[in-house]
């Protein structure tokens, strides 16, 4: 194999990572925090102590699940947490 083609494959396999990293990642923005103990079943928007992705919830207002909300909102609402309980 080339020398030029051997970069080229090292090159794509480093962007194919990065890539891979970065969705596995997700980023919140920086005005949401995390809201535990409010989200409906299915709804949430991250893992759970019980289950690896998002959207796996298994009861309402399950506590170590949470949902991205606008900042200072999560102490408004009922059982709204910062923290998972």
């Amino acid at each position: 194999m080339k020398k030029s083609n051997i970069a080229l494959a090292t090159a794509v396999s480093g962007a194919l990572a990065l890539g891979a990293t970065m969705i596995s990642a997700p980023a919140m923005a920086a005005d949401k925090e995390k809201c535990y103990g409010v989200s409906k079943a299915g709804q949430n928007d991250c893992a759970t102590k019980s289950s690896s992705c998002a959207g796996t919830a298994k009861t309402d207002n399950q506590a170590d699940a949470f949902i991205a909300v606008p900042k200072g909102l999560c102490a408004k609402l009922t059982g709204g947490s910062l923290e998972p309980k």
